[in-house]
């Protein structure tokens, strides 16, 4: 069978796998990572597959409707987020007013909160996949080969369709993936699909590759979207040695790529396996390419030297906040004394620190702000992000804010401003969103703005030329954002 898996237009550059999505002021653009392993699992099943990533690539929805149209597929499988769903499911019912028969079916974590109430925005689209969603995707073209019958279809585990009687039926939950080394490699899934030039992350060497080496998350963060809608909390390994072994498969087939980006929820959420795997690199000899990854602010020194060793470059790491009420309260796991020492400990072990604070917590307030600014100056990562919380559907956060009616729109596109830069939809008895998106501008600023850190960026530039490309592709990004108004307004009516 023919399939299409599509990444669908939006807006220039939005990265859609993102755990916040939005267009990045870094100019930042994500992998359509999860996409590209339900490419490799349909190829693995014998299908022949186009896909098609239209922001990374600069395409509207007419270009993708003639490339479309062309390849004449059965099965459109279309990844969805919570600020674009409505333009998602357009592109979905465009593409089956451009090609009759075809089927389509939405995928990613908005629809696996949400899959009714997302079939119900356009009764002409056919599905949506509820949680980890390749094998649901593999098996649903295997059925579709057969031919259209509802009682199939019900055979599908992970799956929400309309039925021939309009009826919306919830087929059983889809257990989770157990062997991950069953799966393709994703980076050959990139190698053989997409030009891996225009994906960016602000804070990683540049051109990079993406790939996971685990699925699921164990801690139960209230705002985190993808263990709660899309991976689970159960984290799932691949082995050691079959993450090496793409690791040496980046090395060959990718001689340009100059990092190599983990994007398991926290890798070091085992830190055993942290440490087997930075040995197992370091004795295969598969160091050559640093490497990044998602950490929790608790590395003890030792693993991380021994990660430093096998070329870990960076962490990015989720502070989120510099008051412990608030860290208590979206169940972060973590505390401030803990976070200075991670954050000396990766100084002296020579790995730099990506630092994410998210403000408009539970509790927040004015001087809770004030002291999250302040101990992002002090911790000083190499570089930082402060955004408005982004409450997604399916998630503790979610149901808390809604509960209480502070959520001011249920107009999801509003969450983000024109451009589709993070604005925020969430206000509490003491902050506004207004207030939070004003901070936001105001941290940054005062950030990125120090002399301190100017003259330690332009240090950093001449003492490590192979850093010179990534400051210089960011700042060009991130400048325009820095000397604007502080003042952004949301996207769109209510």
């Amino acid at each position: 069978m023919r399939v299409l898996v599509l990444n669908p237009p939006f807006l220039p550059r939005y990265s859609r796998e993102s755990r916040s999505p939005a267009v990045a002021r870094s100019g930042t653009l994500y992998y359509p990572m999860w996409l590209a392993y339900s490419v490799g699992c349909l190829e693995q099943q014998g299908h022949e597959v186009l896909f098609i990533d239209a922001p990374a690539a600069g395409l509207g929805l007419e270009n993708v409707l003639e490339r479309a149209a062309a390849f004449a597929p059965a099965l459109a499988v279309l990844d969805s987020s919570t600020p674009s769903v409505a333009e998602d499911v357009r592109s979905a019912v465009a593409l089956k007013e451009r090609i009759p028969c075809l089927y389509t079916v939405l995928v990613g974590v908005h629809v696996s909160a949400l899959p009714a109430e997302t079939l119900d925005i356009d009764r002409r689209l056919d599905a949506v996949a509820v949680g980890e969603y390749d094998a649901t995707v593999a098996e649903l073209a295997a059925v579709l080969a057969k031919g259209r019958d509802d009682a199939l279809l019900r055979g599908v585990a992970g799956l929400a369709f309309r039925a021939s009687d309009g009826s919306v039926v919830r087929t059983a939950p889809r257990a989770y993936i157990e062997d991950l080394d069953s799966l393709p490699f994703v980076s050959s899934v990139y190698r053989k699909h997409l030009d891996i030039h225009p994906y960016f992350y602000g804070h990683s060497r540049h051109p990079l590759v993406v790939i996971v080496t685990g699925r699921g998350c164990p801690f139960r963060c209230t705002y985190c979207v993808v263990p709660q809608t899309l991976m689970g909390h159960r984290y799932r390994r691949r082995s050691v040695a079959n993450v090496v072994a793409e690791f040496r498969s980046i090395r060959e087939h990718f001689p340009r790529v100059r990092e190599i980006m983990i994007e398991d929820d926290t890798l070091t959420a085992d830190k055993q396996r942290c440490r087997e795997l930075a040995q197992a690199l370091i004795d295969a000899r598969a160091t050559s390419i640093p490497w990044s990854a998602n950490s929790r602010a608790d590395v003890d020194l030792e693993t991380m030297r021994l990660m430093k060793r096998a070329n870990c470059r960076l962490f990015c790491v989720g502070f989120e906040s510099g008051e412990q009420r608030i860290l208590d309260g979206i169940r972060k796991g973590t505390n401030v004394d803990t976070i200075r020492r991670f954050a000396a400990d990766a100084r002296r072990a020579g790995i730099m620190v990506h630092g994410c604070f998210m403000v408009g917590n539970r509790g927040e307030t004015r001087e809770t702000l004030e002291t999250t600014l302040r101990f992002a100056l002090e911790l000083g990562p190499d570089t930082a992000q402060f955004y408005p919380i982004m409450v997604y559907p399916g998630t503790e956060d979610y149901r808390y804010f809604s509960e209480r009616g502070w959520i001011g729109s249920g107009n999801f596109r509003v969450s983000l401003t024109t451009e589709g830069l993070h604005s925020s939809v969430v206000s509490n008895p003491d902050l506004t969103y207004e207030e939070m998106v004003r901070f936001c501008a105001r941290a940054r600023r005062a950030f990125y703005l120090r002399p301190r850190y100017l003259g330690a960026k332009a240090w950093q530039t001449l003492r490590h030329p192979s850093e010179a490309g990534r400051n210089v592709k960011a700042l060009g990004a991130f400048w325009r954002h820095l000397l604007r108004p502080p003042v952004e307004v949301p996207g769109g009516g209510a």
